[in-house]
């Protein structure tokens, strides 16, 4: 990560962002830079009575009543009954997890769980009843939930600069999520991006911490209220820290920065969340190895250092700290159900979402055998009541007993999240004041993101990734199509995805609504050897424009993306260019500033300015205002309006065709860049394609497929074999592999061997196969191991290797077990020392 000076850097974002955001044209003077972790007074005060009460709780608990209630398992795999016999103290619901695995399910579906939930907490052999907290990612609305009004993704709120706003917001999720009758939120995500390569750039308000910490505070203050009300959740102010500043934007990386960099930049919002009583905080997955002080603090779950010392002890917060999804297995040493290393850094609760009763017996034991201190147990239930007392849940009420319980209408609050659309959009380009269009004329309308609610709402909507969502999925919305037509006149809209065959000549102007499909964390990375060229990974947008532009009418092109990428060939082809991130259901709030007023005036105009800087080429990553040699296409605070007279001009279209040349791997099947080659199993006469569902399991005659985790959240699949079935990653077409991947490349894979192979296993690149049973026999129960078959194996038998349909496949003859992820082809992998060689097939 680049240093900077940081007191220049301050004085410059200081200035910048009063631009920005429209206040005080005097820029204030730059804040002197952080040594050290500041002490924060949190609005909520520790009570007395109340402490005593809680230490009198606490004295009456068993070992396994205190690790129940440090331990946090998913909705998917426990029971109301599981509640009462562990004394389960919280649950969670993953991204695309839903009571009965009902995606449509109803407010009043989700209260009447809640209320089992609670009834079972309240029901166990305790001294004092301990309710159980129910916690959820609301990342933009009550996001998980069917008929939810869902706001702009953070990028675009950034891009708002409108601090009340974010407030509104928050009380309005806070409402949604009570509905629904949970009562803790994983929110507000905190992360100061430095790298829009990573997955969740989306998740950040900006790459200036200076707007991160203006957002935090209100935020916290919007859902948690008073902490007693109907109307407020508890907040959790995450990833605790430096998520946001990884070494090539990789999630789960290696932030590198200083230690001024991380208290002056990656920790900025936490200081006013703290201020305003956030009662939680969840750890990162990153770690953090501070490269030029020569301090390397490993992961974040495992550092006492952050989160005991820095978090608790220093800056003085006494809420509760919780664990990411299986964040624990990535402390060295541990495993999904077992972590005494986190818990002793300073892990309040851990979210085991699966392996929860292992993990309870796990952690018995570990306190029973002095790995992990009764102080240090006592010291996170203490936490863990302090927050359920704050937050009302020991008042005797249930999920149901809220005003807001089971109400579906308390889920929209669609004019809102329209302000903020309208607020957020950027104009990035307007030559020959094309915007805003006069109503009733007649409008072309292209590009596959125009009618798709699923790519406009992007990642965390209903499903954990944002996939596998149709437009009925979401019965409360607008998409921008129908914004468009209600604004122009249904009759004046014609809709075309790909502008096929289409005469532009007969319409007055073209509206191309283009850019990312939906992703999150992990899925949506873009790896070191990608560029930020949008049109690279999704070349139908180029085509699009292609299609429309140059026909003598005006292209305005609406850009559906969670990062600033490099566009320049699409800027080209286009007269306007708005950015408009990820808006959510209310498409409406695009239309409304595109079109004019029926008599003309202007409707509303763009307010919306970059709070990430955009890049002028294809490897511009990582670029962020106040860095040595800034240099994007359009700067931090650049946004235009119908008063600009700004024209943009053709730009260099150029870009390396070999990517941006800082790896030698070509992803097969690799979520983490977003791979081109989809995965189909074939059982008998039966060939299914596993598709986006990731929670969908596969019973075939021959075998059953799961997702699974081998490297990072539901990132593998995993097959069951009990007769003759394949498993095969094809495209269409066949599509080329790059030089520098077939210098002494291999055929690369991680893999869990969970039982040995009772017959034949095949390897394969298109028809050719190896016989790898001796291989599978040697890999059982010796857990994740990656697998490199030279690729010269296969072109010894004749394997054409330049271009390839189908590069990988597995099948097997008889019973047998694994899991297989992170499937590529790496240059020079086949003269790594670990590499298989051809001898080893028979």
């Amino acid at each position: 990560m680049n240093s900077h000076n940081h007191i220049l850097r301050r004085a410059v974002l200081a200035a910048t962002a009063t631009l920005a955001l429209g206040i005080n044209a005097v820029a204030a003077p730059a804040a002197k830079p952080l040594t050290d972790w500041p002490h924060i007074t949190s609005a909520v005060k520790q009570d007395k009575a109340m402490e005593a009460r809680i230490k009198q709780i606490v004295a009456g608990m068993t070992l396994a009543q205190k690790i129940g209630q440090m331990t946090q398992p998913e909705i998917k795999f426990s029971t109301p009954e599981d509640i009462r016999k562990y004394y389960i103290g919280s649950v969670l619901n993953g991204g695309g997890s839903w009571p009965q695995g009902n995606k449509h399910a109803s407010a009043a579906d989700w209260v009447k769980l809640a209320d089992a939930y609670y009834d079972a907490s309240m029901s166990t052999d305790m001294k004092v009843q301990v309710p159980v907290i129910w916690g959820i990612d609301a990342m933009h609305g009550n996001s998980n939930m069917y008929g939810a009004t869902l706001f702009p993704h953070n990028i675009g709120l950034g891009a708002a600069h409108d601090a009340k706003l974010i407030g509104e917001m928050a009380k309005s999720v806070a409402k949604a999520v009570r509905a629904t009758g949970i009562d803790w939120v994983f929110a507000p995500t905190l992360a100061v991006v430095r790298d829009d390569r990573w997955g969740r750039t989306y998740e950040s308000f900006s790459e200036d911490a200076a707007i991160v910490k203006e957002y935090s505070g209100v935020y916290v203050k919007g859902l948690q209220g008073d902490l007693k009300s109907d109307n407020t959740v508890v907040a959790t102010a995450k990833h605790f820290v430096g998520d946001g500043g990884t070494a090539e934007g990789k999630d789960r990386g290696v932030n590198q920065s200083t230690m001024s960099e991380m208290i002056n930049i990656h920790a900025q919002g936490y200081y006013p969340a703290l201020e305003a009583g956030v009662q939680t905080v969840m750890a990162s997955f990153n770690s953090w190895n501070d490269v030029k002080g020569g301090k390397d603090h490993g992961k974040m779950h495992g550092s006492k250092e952050l989160l005991t010392v820095a978090l608790k002890e220093k800056m003085g917060f006494d809420g509760l700290v919780v664990s990411d999804w299986n964040a624990i297995t990535e402390v060295p040493g541990c495993a999904e159900d077992s972590c005494a290393a986190a818990i002793n850094a300073g892990v309040d609760m851990v979210m085991v979402p699966e392996k929860w009763k292992p993990f309870i017996a796990n952690t018995i034991a570990q306190v029973e055998k002095g790995e992990i201190p009764m102080s240090r147990i006592d010291d996170a239930v203490t936490r863990i009541l302090r927050v359920k007392l704050r937050a009302g849940l020991f008042d005797g009420k249930k999920p149901s007993q809220n005003i807001y319980a089971g109400k579906q209408e308390v889920l929209q609050d669609r004019a809102l999240a329209r302000q903020a659309v309208r607020e957020s959009l950027v104009l990035l380009k307007n030559n020959g004041g094309v915007l805003p269009l006069a109503r009733g004329k007649k409008i072309l309308v292209v590009g596959k993101s125009a009618d798709n609610m699923a790519n406009q709402s992007g990642g965390w909507s209903l499903t954990w990734q944002g996939t596998d969502n149709k437009n009925s999925d979401y019965p409360v919305s607008d998409t921008i199509l129908a914004g468009i037509q209600d604004a122009a006149g249904k009759d004046n809209v014609t809709y075309s995805e790909n502008a096929a065959g289409v005469d532009v000549s007969k319409f007055d102007a073209v509206i191309a609504v283009i850019g990312e499909t939906p992703y999150a964390e992990g899925d949506g990375d873009i790896g070191p050897a990608g560029t930020l060229r949008l049109s690279g990974r999704h070349p139908e947008d180029l085509a699009v424009l292609q299609a429309v532009s140059g026909k003598g009418k005006p292209v305005v092109t609406v850009a559906i993306t969670g990062r600033p990428l490099y566009t320049n060939d699409l800027l080209n082809l286009s007269d306007s260019f708005v950015a408009a991130w990820l808006p959510g259901t209310e498409g409406k709030g695009v239309s409304d500033v595109l079109f004019r007023k029926a008599d003309g005036k202007i409707n509303a105009d763009f307010r919306g300015k970059l709070s990430f800087s955009w890049p002028k080429s294809a490897c511009q990553s990582p670029l962020n205002v106040g860095d040595a040699n800034y240099d994007p296409l359009f700067k931090y605070g650049y946004g235009l309006n119908y008063s600009s007279k700004t024209t943009v001009a053709a730009l260099d279209t150029s870009y390396p065709e070999g990517g941006c040349g800082k790896s030698l791997a070509v992803p097969i099947y690799n979520p983490t860049d977003r791979s081109t080659y989809a995965l189909y199993v074939t059982s008998g006469d039966k060939r299914v394609a596993l598709g986006a569902d990731l929670n969908a399991v596969h019973n075939l005659p021959t075998v059953k497929v799961e997702t699974a985790q081998i490297n990072t959240q539901q990132d593998a699949k995993r097959l069951t074999w009990t007769g003759p079935a394949k498993l095969e990653a094809q495209s269409s077409k066949a599509i080329k592999v790059p030089a520098y991947a077939l210098a002494d490349g291999a055929l690369q894979f991680d893999a869990i061997v969970s039982a040995a192979p009772q017959g034949k296993v095949s390897i394969g690149m298109e028809t050719v196969a190896l016989d790898a049973s001796t291989v599978f026999q040697k890999l059982a129960g010796k857990g994740k191991q990656t697998v490199k078959i030279p690729l010269a194996c296969f072109g010894a038998k004749g394997l054409p290797l330049a271009a390839l349909s189908t590069p990988f496949s597995v099948a097997a003859d008889a019973p047998f077990a694994a899991t297989f992820a992170n499937i590529q082809v790496v240059g020079g992998a086949a003269k790594d020392k670990d590499a298989l060689a051809c001898g080893d097939f028979k």
